[in-house]
């Protein structure tokens, strides 16, 4: 879509109000005529560009109340359990029930899909997750789930804990690669960001040949304060919505889920410096990390050499790695796919009322030509 033609869609929908966790598409931020750093994204610019990973999301709105749901993300189509990812946990601001962070952290892998749900729905998600395993797997006898979650109580009837079991095996049933679904759905359903509705966004870098062409993709569950930014400029200020506005809570609550995936040989060593980059990309789009922000970043290789066997009768692990000075450009892409990532989440998602009647708009895309230096070019 050209950038004439998509400032005229933007303008059109402008004035057009959007349902309750409204299904109208909106643009991605590329969609805008906006680049986002210096890196060519994958084909599908999602963390599904990693290949073998899969995203299923099931999306919960039920009356006035319920707005929330989950989603799941497969690093690859084989028993993950039996066949386990190495992978690293980065916990910038701990404020959140990231569940099974200590086995991750001290084994170095992940042998369960990872799981996004609202706060209060972690236990009822990580026991669908154990029963899945448990279902693929008759002997396993201990089971880490990873489950993750950002707090929707401002729009969502979290104390009700909607999300089901069965919700969580239908967002596995519907786990596939391709397109993503982004903004106001799945886990991303009920959250608010930086001031806007926020929601599930993803985006991806590739890396020239030269430097190894491997792919990061990074899959965000936005719900956290600041002051937006888009490639630097205040767009936030200059909307008049952000951290410590006058119409904005004091306190910028809210947390940050980032998935980052790759198909580059990595262990877990190196994978806990990537995750640690990606909240650059965070801060980039102009996030603080709050007291009472949880932001996490799981990072894992799908790299098919370094997976790690549940079972083996080999004493010693010879798997291929990068080396220490080859990374540079990997923590470059995760900086980036993070970023548009979140940006991506703002832009796709819609304007949602939910409990209490609360409303929460959407960024409005009719200001952000003249806001980024866009408008000019809508007569070119």
């Amino acid at each position: 879509m050209n950038l004439k033609k998509t400032l005229a869609w933007i303008l059109l929908i402008g004035g057009i109000p959007c349902l309750t966790g409204g299904s109208d598409p909106r643009p991605r931020i590329r969609e805008l005529g906006i680049r986002i750093g210096i890196l060519d994204p994958g084909p599908l610019n999602a963390i599904t560009d990693v290949e073998g990973v899969r995203v299923g999301q099931v999306t919960l709105i039920r009356g006035k109340e319920v707005r929330t749901g989950v989603t799941v993300i497969l690093p690859h189509p084989d028993n993950l359990f039996q066949e386990k990812v190495p992978a690293a946990i980065h916990a910038a601001n701990g404020f959140g029930k990231l569940l099974g962070i200590s086995q991750v952290e001290e084994l170095g892998n992940i042998e369960t899909p990872i799981a996004l749900t609202n706060t209060l729905s972690v236990w009822t998600v990580a026991n669908a997750l154990v029963d899945y395993t448990l279902q693929h797997n008759p002997g396993a006898l201990s089971v880490n789930p990873v489950v993750g979650e950002t707090n929707d109580g401002w729009l969502n009837d979290i104390r009700g804990r909607h999300v089901r079991e069965y919700h969580v095996f239908e967002a596995l049933r519907l786990a596939r690669g391709g397109p993503v679904r982004e903004g106001s759905v799945g886990a991303g359903t009920g959250t608010r960001c930086l001031g806007f509705k926020g929601g599930i966004g993803t985006a991806s870098r590739r890396l020239p040949p030269p430097l190894g062409g491997f792919t990061v993709g990074v899959l965000v569950q936005s719900n956290f304060g600041g002051i937006l930014k888009i490639n630097g400029l205040p767009v936030g200020e200059k909307l008049g919505k952000h951290y410590l506005k006058d119409q904005l809570e004091p306190d910028p609550r809210g947390s940050c889920m980032m998935v980052a995936a790759t198909d580059a040989p990595l262990g877990d060593r190196h994978l806990k410096r990537l995750a640690r980059r990606a909240m650059l990309g965070l801060a980039r789009t102009g996030g603080i990390s709050s007291n009472g922000s949880g932001d996490y970043v799981i990072a894992f290789s799908t790299h098919p050499e370094v997976r790690i066997a549940h079972r083996s009768t080999r004493r010693c692990e010879n798997r291929p790695g990068l080396r220490d000075e080859a990374l540079s450009p990997l923590f470059l892409a995760v900086i980036e796919a993070t970023e548009e990532a979140i940006l991506n989440s703002l832009i796709t998602a819609t304007r949602v009322t939910g409990r209490l009647d609360r409303v929460q708009a959407a960024l409005p895309l009719e200001r952000l030509p003249e806001i980024l230096g866009l408008q000019e070019d809508r007569d070119g």
